[in-house]
């Protein structure tokens, strides 16, 4: 017996000799492969990102416009981009397309501009209003601005509407079909799953829930969602018909006119994207290519004529990082994106103690003498979002200035956030209010009742044994409804507080409302509108500073996290080649969608159970 126990121990133990040699063989001759592409990079003039000269600059952005990108793993990016695989998420940062549309004006190298769209994807109006203002700015250089595409989305086309030649394929299309909140309900598939939904909640707007205790939207939360839609729909159509130099009465919006106009140029979709002058002219590839050669010259690449693309020319403009002086005087941007949830969290999402310690470290650098907390969030965790605003007011107590700047959203637990700053600057489009709170769980009592399983025991007190397995007493039912109502009189307390209003006419426009920030200015639940650089003077005139510096406040990397990340970095330029476009099937996006419904609600971590979040205000 001894015997086979020894043989059976030596048979495995070499089996994982071989596992743990092989493993290792792998990664050392990926480590190895990589320092030699990265040596052979250097050293090879071939490597070597140079603008040309009298060259088209394209624009091809892919993926979301971000004021923050969403931490990742070097190694696993560099991977992915080294065996071309697709970035399911890809983000781009909206300071770095506007930092090169501003660097592009000025460099003599650059003499046209090619916005290539096709992978841009959601975005938010405000930050699509900089890009379209930055792409105003170019043109004001004398250089031409082309758009081409195969088609059009409505975020690809207000860009697009800013160009001096606006170019459709002929076989292409568009459709401009305006802002919807649709979502998933839940409520008959939970009865058939005889899930016990338990829901408590202030605001007679604060409709984030819904979707767990009804089989559609309420009429108050329709009669809600239709006014800040409207009135964010009225800004994209005035500015689209500005940039187009036409009526905004070219909208089509109803669907009898749009048929009437469509069948007028026999079901032709870049036809009718012509005779209504959303574009200047059908062009198919070659076409293109050859009015673009006249403007640039030709070259040998696949395009055809003289360009660089965006990532290369952000990677020759951007070079090596100079550190401050010391004596320099800073505004301070804190970046808060994502939803609000407890405890430390990646970029891309705000941690209560995460966010809060990215202020108390500009609080305590010297050289930071005012902060901008720019807010890009629906909101989340009550607890996390007192966390952050505490340390707000810690800033301003010692004696800093402190300007919110709000992004696309800033709603419930992102005003909660921004409530206290000295200045809030909202965009005319921004997503903020839904002051209220709510809270919910389920229990799967009757679930497993159905299924022949029960939960019962003993406990000291009427408080043990909660749990999702057992029902709900009532009185602790009235506990929790107890609590979600002194949450939201803190809300609105903390707003009337800081906003210098009445309790009561803060109360009239919380209940979970939405406003844009148009309507918020109206209301006094914002200061000033503008964007990010707005935010920033004011932030430094608050601070009397004449001459200063923007310094982006972001956690410390250890020196391995920098080593690693500087290594993949440079890995990847040598290595990486371009994503691959794919499309998943329309039956697995529905699952996703459905995935990602109830996935919100499991991220959600508040201690308390109480949330501030505006999941009706993604569109």
């Amino acid at each position: 017996m001894a015997a086979q126990k020894s043989m059976v121990r030596t048979l495995f133990g070499g089996i994982w000799s071989v596992l743990n040699f092989s493993r290792k063989l792998f990664f050392n001759l990926i480590f190895i492969l990589i320092v030699v592409a990265i040596i052979i990079g250097i050293a090879s003039e071939e490597g070597k990102i140079e603008v040309p000269k009298d060259s088209a600059l394209i624009l091809n952005l892919n993926g979301e416009l971000v004021i923050e990108k969403t931490a990742v793993d070097p190694f696993a990016q560099f991977m992915q981009e080294a065996f071309e695989e697709k970035d399911e998420n890809p983000e781009v940062l909206l300071r770095d397309v506007l930092f090169t549309i501003d660097n592009a004006k000025h460099d003599k190298r650059i003499k046209a501009m090619v916005l290539d769209l096709h992978g841009l994807q959601h975005g938010g109006l405000d930050k699509l209003q900089q890009i379209g203002d930055a792409l105003d700015s170019f043109k004001e250089s004398g250089k031409p601005i082309y758009a081409i595409g195969d088609y059009f989305s409505q975020e690809q086309y207000y860009l697009a509407a800013h160009a001096n030649h606006l170019y459709m394929n002929p076989m292409g299309w568009m459709i401009l079909d305006g802002y919807g909140r649709y979502r998933l309900y839940f409520k008959s598939m939970l009865e058939k799953l005889k899930a016990t939904t338990h829901v408590f909640r202030v605001g007679t707007f604060k409709s984030a829930i819904e979707p767990f205790i009804r089989d559609d939207m309420s009429d108050a939360a329709k009669q809600a969602n239709q006014a800040w839609l409207d009135a964010l729909w009225s800004q994209y159509k005035a500015d689209v018909a500005q940039a187009r130099g036409m009526d905004v009465s070219n909208f089509d919006e109803k669907l009898d006119d749009f048929l009437a106009k469509f069948e007028q140029v026999g079901g032709d979709f870049a036809q009718y994207a012509l005779e209504n002058k959303w574009v200047d002219g059908l062009r198919n590839r070659e076409e293109i290519r050859n009015e673009l050669v006249a403007v640039v010259g030709e070259d040998k690449s696949a395009r055809g004529y003289r360009h660089i693309g965006f990532k290369q020319y952000l990677q020759v403009i951007n070079g090596p990082y100079l550190p401050m002086p010391k004596d320099t005087n800073n505004v301070g941007v804190v970046v808060a994106k994502g939803t609000i949830l407890n405890g430390t969290q990646k970029a891309g999402t705000i941690g209560g103690d995460s966010t809060a310690a990215l202020l108390r470290k500009a609080r305590l650098d010297d050289s930071v003498k005012a902060v901008v907390l720019y807010v890009d969030s629906p909101g989340g965790s009550a607890f996390a979002s007192e966390v952050i605003r505490q340390e707000v007011e810690n800033i301003k107590a010692a004696g800093k200035p402190l300007v919110v700047s709000m992004s696309t959203y800033a709603a419930s637990g992102g005003y909660w956030i921004s409530a206290g700053a000295d200045e809030i600057w909202a965009a005319p489009s921004t997503i903020t209010g839904s002051i209220g709170i709510f809270g919910m769980f389920m229990t799967y009592e009757n679930s497993l009742d159905y299924l022949g399983i029960h939960a019962d025991g003993v406990g000291t007190t009427e408080f043990a044994g909660m749990s999702a397995v057992r029902a709900l007493d009532p009185r602790i039912g009235e506990v929790i409804q107890r609590n979600i109502e002194h949450g939201y009189d803190q809300f609105i307390t903390l707003v009337a507080n800081e906003r210098d209003m009445d309790k009561g006419k803060v109360d009239s426009i919380a209940q979970g409302r939405v406003w844009i920030g148009q309507t918020a200015l109206e209301l006094g639940l914002v200061d000033k509108l503008g964007y990010l650089d707005d935010a920033v003077s004011a932030a430094a005139e608050l601070a009397g500073l004449e001459q200063y510096d923007t310094k982006y406040v972001e956690r410390d990397l250890s020196p391995k996290e920098q080593f690693w990340n500087e290594f993949f970095g440079v890995a990847s330029t040598w290595f990486g080649g371009a994503l691959k476009s794919q499309s998943d099937g329309q039956l697995m996006g529905l699952v996703k969608q459905l995935v990602a419904e109830f996935d919100t609600f499991a991220k959600l971590n508040d201690p308390r159970g109480a949330y501030a979040l505006c999941l009706p205000c993604e569109i």
